[in-house]
């Protein structure tokens, strides 16, 4: 699916209403405010600020920006280079790679932004077996290997999209060494999965898939990994929480998720936020 058919897909119905504000801030690890705003066009400056202004007030002050090709991971570095309360992620979505993106001046390009003081992550990289057919796995996998030697030449956290490839993901990562920050983003396993990543000290990044009614076996891999190692996210315009799931995602629906995870974990919700704070804050660094 292409970026703009992917965003038309996420963009019908009315925005959900801004939910109840937080207790204490928290930290949207993953939005592409580019594919939420225009899809495959670079937004307007105003609109984007408004969206994070919207974020701002539910409690939401922090976004990681995150980029899927070269021309978005672009956007990715400038924005955040524009506006304090945006980091940035770089990367060649798997699939980009799968289809052939991944090549020699695209990796130099995302190495490049890579090494700018606001891009804080490579990612999201990764494996996908769900829409990357067996003829695109290899360059999937190349392109992987790739990104993870330049998260870790850089110094910076791996961001990784990682759709019915649980056991090739880990494997790739033995191989290649992960990077001190590794993050599942969207982390869509089993507790059985979830005890691997934690053993490997890796962090669990959860969407709004966690609050899905047939969603047990994510909340049963949340509940077993330790706070410490916990972030959540919105993949906007994907992935929309429950009770507004298949409308509009934005970084502003995090609370929904946020409550969703206290439950599941039992921690008390501003404690939540603030340990998501500071995961955030060591796997991204201060902003």
């Amino acid at each position: 699916m292409s970026r703009s058919a992917a965003s038309r897909a996420n963009r019908r119905g009315e925005k959900p209403p801004p939910p109840e504000p937080l207790p204490s801030p928290a930290v949207d690890s993953h939005t592409h405010l580019d594919i939420t705003l225009d899809g495959d066009r670079r937004p307007d400056d105003r609109a984007v600020d408004d969206e994070i202004e919207a974020a701002v007030a539910v409690g939401v002050p922090r976004l990681v920006q995150v980029g899927v090709d070269v021309g978005s991971s672009r956007w990715s570095a400038e924005l955040a280079a524009r506006h304090p309360n945006v980091l940035a992620a770089v990367a060649l979505h798997p699939n980009e790679a799968g289809a052939g993106a991944a090549t020699d001046d695209a990796l130099a390009e995302i190495d490049r932004l890579a090494a700018l003081p606001r891009v804080r992550a490579v990612g999201e990289t990764g494996l996908d077996r769900y829409r990357t057919g067996p003829d695109g796995w290899a360059a999937q996998e190349a392109s992987f290997r790739a990104h993870i030697r330049i998260a870790e030449d850089r110094g910076v956290a791996l961001v990784i999209h990682d759709r019915d490839a649980h056991e090739e993901v880990l494997r790739v990562l033995a191989d290649e060494g992960a990077p001190e920050h590794t993050v599942l983003h969207c982390f869509s396993g089993d507790a059985s999965f979830a005890r691997a990543c934690v053993e490997r000290g890796f962090v669990l990044s959860f969407a709004g898939t966690l609050t899905f009614a047939n969603a047990g076996y994510l909340r049963e891999a949340a509940a077993l990994a330790p706070v410490g190692q916990l972030l959540v996210e919105t993949d906007s315009p994907f992935l929309t929480p429950v009770p507004y799931r298949g409308r509009p995602n934005a970084s502003r629906l995090v609370p929904h998720t946020v409550r969703a995870l206290a439950e599941v974990t039992g921690v008390e919700l501003e404690e939540l936020c603030a340990h998501l704070t500071t995961t955030a804050e060591r796997v991204f660094g201060s902003w």
